[in-house]
């Protein structure tokens, strides 16, 4: 099993075509033609989403009051208590600011399945899926396969290829939001 550890503030930022804001891409595999890609982008105003043909999107907040999705017509808002919001990168997706810039953390799979859900802090996860990883909120211990315990920072993507079994967190602090997300993907030709 092959491990990745990347601090989000260890990335340089991209900054948008549209000017709204900047993007860390912390992982995009296989290079390229990537399946998966994980990034932490920097929402600095309202605006539209570029749109993915193909591609299965999340969005979850880790910093500011949030965002209100605006997804083929229907309004859906996402805040740092709420659950990932999925969408299909196709849909014409415009987005409001509820109260100043947020910070996201984003998943997008093509020609793959999976997901991005919350951490519940010292339960167990069992990935089901080909690769998957944990995204830290808060400084913490991800043990694997109720084996090896390694310790995360805040803000950090800690990557499995392939999956272990199962992963639990354990946060050093209780944060007033998430502690994690857990992401799990599996290419759509794997057996």
């Amino acid at each position: 099993m092959t491990t990745t550890l990347l601090r989000a503030t260890d990335v340089v930022p991209q900054a948008w075509r549209n000017g709204g804001g900047t993007t860390r891409e912390l992982l995009a595999r296989p290079e390229g033609a990537w399946r998966v890609r994980v990034s932490v982008a920097e929402v600095a105003r309202d605006g539209p989403f570029s749109a993915y043909p193909g591609v299965q999107r999340w969005i979850a907040v880790l910093k500011g009051a949030g965002v209100e999705l605006t997804i083929d017509g229907a309004a859906r808002r996402v805040t740092r208590i709420d659950a990932p919001l999925a969408f299909a990168g196709d849909a014409a997706t415009q987005c409001r600011l509820l109260d100043g810039p947020t910070r996201d953390l984003n998943l997008m799979l093509r020609g793959a399945r999976g997901g991005l859900c919350l951490v519940e802090d010292g339960l167990p996860w069992l990935p089901q899926a080909a690769q998957c990883g944990l995204f830290t909120a808060v400084e913490g211990r991800c043990h694997v396969d109720d084996g090896e315990a390694i310790a995360l920072p805040h803000h950090a993507l800690l990557w499995f290829d392939p999956a272990p079994a199962s992963l639990q967190f354990f946060a050093e602090q209780r944060p007033p939001a998430a502690t994690g997300w857990w992401l799990a993907a599996t290419p759509e030709d794997a057996t």
